[in-house]
């Protein structure tokens, strides 16, 4: 039970991304069936519709905004500051204890690992958008009759760029307000939070 307990949070938030991802598969899944018969073709199969470029591109485009906006948080937070904020270090002592890199490279590699990690997750996340939204676009052109884009134009298609920003937008406004609302506002308990009788003008969570 000590097990469950010490991850919860993580077994929490896998248990709601398998249910989101089963609902958005099986919605999509329908949403495709409805399409294809309104075009006259064959519906597809759920499994078949698992493997194409409608569904994979919409999990890559939202993977890919999820990863860029944890990894340019995790950056930006060691080097910017929002006064008040929990989401922040406090200007006035940027430093923390124990918080300096040794002086070889592993050292330093290790110091910045998290956000490395989250910068690659969000390139690799990045690329399969790009390569399964280029699929996607591949399937509409032929059930148009029209020719398929190669890849290397898909790169500069209005329709990828749209997709990708309309994602990015969001995270970052969400982020934003994040920093901002935990200046004046609390959350007992949450380590996003500052302690309930903290002052607004106090900054981190303490």
């Amino acid at each position: 039970m000590s097990w469950l307990r010490d991850n919860g949070l993580t077994l929490v938030l896998l248990a709601l991304f398998g249910i989101s991802i089963a609902g958005q598969a099986y919605a999509g899944w329908l949403a495709a069936i409805e399409d294809m018969t309104h075009h006259g073709a064959p519906a597809p199969g759920f499994g078949q519709y698992l493997a194409s470029g409608a569904f994979l591109s919409a999990v890559f485009e939202n993977w890919e905004s999820e990863f860029l906006q944890m990894s340019a948080y995790v950056v930006l937070t060691a080097h910017l500051f929002q006064r008040g904020s929990a989401e922040s270090l406090d200007p006035d002592k940027p430093e923390r204890a124990r918080d300096r890199a040794g002086p070889r490279l592993r050292d330093k590699l290790y110091a910045h690992s998290l956000g490395l990690a989250l910068a690659a997750l969000f390139a690799a996340s990045f690329m399969l958008h790009l390569i399964y939204s280029a699929e996607h676009a591949a399937e509409d052109a032929a059930l148009h009759g029209a020719p398929a884009p190669r890849l290397a134009e898909y790169v500069a298609d209005a329709q990828f760029w749209f997709e990708s920003f309309q994602n990015w937008q969001s995270e970052f406004l969400s982020t934003a307000v994040l920093v901002v609302l935990s200046i004046f506002l609390r959350e007992r308990r949450s380590p996003e939070s500052k302690p309930v009788q903290a002052a607004n003008s106090e900054t981190g969570v303490g």
